[in-house]
């Protein structure tokens, strides 16, 4: 059986590449089993997909423990434990990265005894970054060995067939161009012979029901979230022109789910970066049009800068 995850953040296409990873599978003849796993945070979040198939009935369920191949679409989720991205490593599973970086660097940085592979088509600019998905799916087509590129084009059509005509067609020369560009990888994810590893005793624990007058909550502790810098999610990060701004911050300050936007003694809005999401419900409800938004590729950019 192949076992495959795809790891990105919140509107990167993970979704959408393991379904289409799944369908090119299923083109070949194989049992297909696919879904994404996130909880309810939104744009930017990590969230991950699993692909697993095989040529007889697939009777596993729940999350991959022991990956054959490991697909990370936005390399930031290297630094970010909770992403749990190298969980479940082993000798035989295989890296690819979509990065800037090259694999080498990354083989070193990740203190691995393997070569690590990353996608030759970086994409930086947030007006394409829809198009990861699709890139994505191409590669992982070709490092299984099994699928053709037929297969990959027929998945592709089926899977993104609501989407505009020159939509599909770009996905199409993405998902075709990394399948080529793996070439000479081609293989060299192996099928695992080996069933998946028990799943691990959760350690439930029975808590006796008693009346609430006993048991009702009563937190002291001091708040933690704080220590969480969600603003490591973003892609596109909210900017305020503060010469447009009319300090309606009741605005956009009560409808930031994550109350990132403060007042300062000028009565204007300013963002907590650290724990921003990118979202952009402030951008939708401002009634200037006084934010806008930037890639966290070119904010880095601006900040490098002298």
């Amino acid at each position: 059986m192949y076992r495959i995850t795809f790891h990105g953040r919140g509107g990167q296409g993970m979704k959408t590449a393991s379904r289409i990873l799944g369908s090119a599978f299923f083109a070949e003849g194989f049992e297909v089993q696919d879904a994404p796993r996130y909880g309810a945070e939104r744009r930017g979040a990590p969230m991950f997909a699993t692909v697993r198939a095989a040529r007889t009935p697939i009777r596993e369920r729940g999350p991959i423990l022991e990956p054959d191949l490991v697909i990370v679409a936005d390399d930031t989720l290297l630094q970010v434990a909770s992403g749990s991205v190298l969980a479940g490593f082993s000798e035989r599973t295989r890296l690819l990265i979509h990065s800037a970086v090259d694999g080498e660097t990354w083989r070193q940085r990740l203190q691995l005894d393997r070569p690590v592979l990353c996608l030759p088509f970086h994409i930086e600019e947030q007006e394409k970054l829809h198009f990861v998905g699709a890139l994505c799916a191409g590669a992982a087509a070709r490092l299984v060995g099994v699928i053709s590129r037929e297969a990959l084009e027929s998945a592709i059509r089926q899977e993104l067939a609501a989407m505009a005509p020159d939509v599909l067609a770009a996905n199409l020369v993405q998902a075709v161009e990394a399948y080529d560009a793996m070439e000479a990888h081609a293989g060299c994810v192996v099928e695992a012979t080996a069933p998946a590893a028990p799943v691990a005793d959760a350690g439930w624990i029975d808590v006796p029901f008693e009346p609430a007058d006993v048991s009702a909550p009563d937190i002291h502790g001091g708040l933690t979230s704080v220590q969480v810098r969600t603003g490591l999610w973003r892609t596109i990060r909210p900017v305020i022109d503060l010469d447009r701004c009319s300090r309606c911050t009741w605005l956009c300050g009560s409808l930031c789910p994550d109350s990132a936007i403060s007042v300062d003694a000028e009565g204007a809005p300013v963002i907590d970066y650290e724990h921003c999401k990118g979202c952009m419900v402030c951008a939708a409800v401002c009634p200037r049009d006084a934010i806008g938004s930037i890639s966290e590729a070119q904010a880095r950019e601006e900040e490098q800068s002298p």
